[in-house]
This record gives structure tokens, sequence and C-alpha cells, in this order.
């Protein structure tokens, strides 16, 4: 995987160890910094409160039984990109994060790097408007 992730530092927000690990090692090989992984909605708010600057999240929507809607409205507020990672179908999603790009777990390495591909658009359109533009 290229490093087109260099310098991002991605928020990890999810409760499986295994898939948070294998997250965390294919973020780490596209080049991000990765902040957590955090497993519960309560962490993950606290980790976002204390890590300082944050160029992309990855959310998992069900964290123990708990919807990780209340941080995506935070991240939204704050203008900080973010996608869902999910074994759960759209139909869960809450009405106002229906056009958030969702990605279904288990995630394929292709998927995987369509996903990177997003984070690195989406964070180069943010913090270089005209660069991000799509032509």
């Amino acid at each position: 995987m290229s490093q087109s992730l260099h310098g991002c530092r991605v928020l990890l927000v999810e409760d499986d160890f295994l898939i948070a690990d294998d997250f965390l090692r294919r973020l780490h090989s596209a080049g991000a910094e990765v902040i957590g992984p955090a497993a519960t909605l309560d962490g993950a708010m606290a980790l976002y409160e204390s890590c300082g600057r944050v160029d992309f999240v990855v959310l998992d929507i069900n964290l123990r039984g708990t919807t990780v809607f209340p941080l995506a409205a935070r991240l939204r507020a704050d203008d900080v990109p973010f996608l869902f990672c999910t074994g759960y179908g759209e139909e869960v999603i809450d009405g106002s994060f229906q056009n958030v790009q969702r990605f279904e777990k288990p995630i394929s390495q292709h998927g995987f790097a369509r996903m990177v591909d997003l984070i690195s658009r989406l964070t180069i359109a943010r913090d270089h408007p005209r660069e991000g533009m799509v032509r």
C-alpha cells in the first residue's frame, strides 16, 4: 500500500480488538498516524477531546451496544471528516448521517484501499480546497 496518508492523523473508533488491530496496522502501512483505537463512545469522546489535531475519523457504528452518532454529530459540527465502517446495513444509520460514506466489515484489501483513497481525498480537499476540487 502506498504512503498516501503520510502525515494524516486518523482517530480509530472500533470496539472489536482484532478488527481494530488490523485497521491500525493497515492505516500505519498507508502512512497514517493512528490515534486510538477507542472501543467505547465515552472513550472515543475523551480521546477526541484530548488528542489534539485530528484529520479524519473512522467510526464503527455500534460500540458495545451504544451507537456512535453523538460523536459523529460532534465531528460534523467541528468540520472533521469521517466515515462509518460497520457490519450493519445502512438501515441502522441515523437519518442525518445517510450521506456519510459507509464501508462494510469485513473489509477486503481492495475495500480498504478504497477507504484509504477516500480519506486521502477528503483530507486534501479540507486542508487544500483548490487541490481537492473535483474537475
